[in-house]
């Protein structure tokens, strides 16, 4: 009697993009030229950190240029990166996560968007006068809208003075004691039960200025 096939992770669910999860499998030979296309944000997760899944920023730079994209920048170590190409967000998520596999020896986590959904998630902010201090109001990327009953369940570990909340594909809160110091903060992808990066407003407001000096 044949047995049972094991479940194992979907190819390529290292990538998530605004509209989808998984990417599409896709071919390990020499990438076409992209030099027609728009501005993309990638969002690296988990990357430099404790000595593991090292990803210099400068080699990264020069990684995506080989691989045909074009004006690329980065900004800090944490892992962001905007470029211009041609393709969708799972075509070009894929190329990029297999080709930093190659180079580096692990696959990162990583969320890609363009440079318009990055402009309304940041228009979408509920909390405008918390710009003002940027570096206690964060945004998480989302893989995916969680449902309404794993947002509420963030309630429990709001801590006075904090504010939350979810639209569509991004969760904003404004921790005024530190996001270092937030239960809810370190919390949120588990309770959400999605996948998730988060970036400060700084750091969102100069990837918006990078992504528009590229368009």
């Amino acid at each position: 009697m044949a047995g049972r096939k094991r479940r194992g992770r979907p190819p390529h669910d290292d990538v998530l993009t605004p509209t989808e999860v998984t990417a599409k499998p896709l071919h390990t030979g020499r990438a076409p030229t992209t030099s027609a296309g728009r501005p993309w944000i990638g969002l690296f997760r988990a990357i430099n950190v404790g000595g593991r899944n090292l990803l210099p920023m400068k080699e990264l730079v020069a990684l995506l240029a080989e691989e045909g994209f074009d004006e690329v920048r980065t900004y800090i170590q944490s892992g962001n990166v905007v470029f211009r190409g041609a393709g969708t967000a799972r075509a070009i998520g894929a190329r990029i996560v297999a080709a930093v596999a190659r180079r580096f020896g692990f696959r990162p986590q990583l969320l890609l968007m363009s440079g318009a959904d990055l402009t309304r998630a940041a228009a979408a902010n509920p909390y405008p006068e918390a710009c003002a201090k940027p570096q206690y109001l964060h945004l998480w990327f989302l893989g995916k809208a969680p449902t309404a009953a794993a947002t509420r369940s963030l309630e429990a570990l709001r801590a006075p003075g904090e504010r939350f909340m979810v639209r569509g594909r991004v969760l904003y809160l404004e921790a005024p004691r530190g996001i270092g110091r937030s239960r809810l903060a370190a919390r949120a992808e588990h309770l959400l039960g999605v996948p998730a990066t988060a970036r400060n407003w700084r750091t969102v407001t100069r990837l918006l200025e990078m992504a528009r000096r590229a368009d």
